[in-house]
């Protein structure tokens, strides 16, 4: 069983909303999943994308391919991280 982290549509007509969730890969697309572990909506300006980072190590690590839209979402969540990171280390403590 091909395990993938993909998009499943879930909004209205003209009005998307996106769950990523983790599929097996010969279900259709907005068929049966496995888990939701994020949602994704395009039509934000901020805080377009929130995902459990991780339940997608989890996956990524047991074998699941993500897609390449999904990819790019991690990748962006990822930098996003590290930055934040870093913005913590460098802030003064105060005592």
């Amino acid at each position: 069983m091909a395990v993938k982290i993909r998009l499943k549509r879930v909004g209205a007509r003209n009005h998307p909303v996106f769950r990523v969730v983790v599929a097996d890969g010969r279900s259709p697309r907005d068929g049966k999943f496995i888990e939701e572990i994020g949602i994704y909506h395009p039509a934000r300006i901020k805080d377009k994308v929130s995902m459990d980072m991780e339940r997608v190590e989890y996956w990524i690590g047991n074998g699941a391919i993500p897609s390449d839209t999904v990819k790019s979402f991690i990748r962006a969540a990822k930098r996003e991280a590290a930055a934040a990171a870093a913005v913590t280390e460098e802030s003064p403590a105060t005592e």
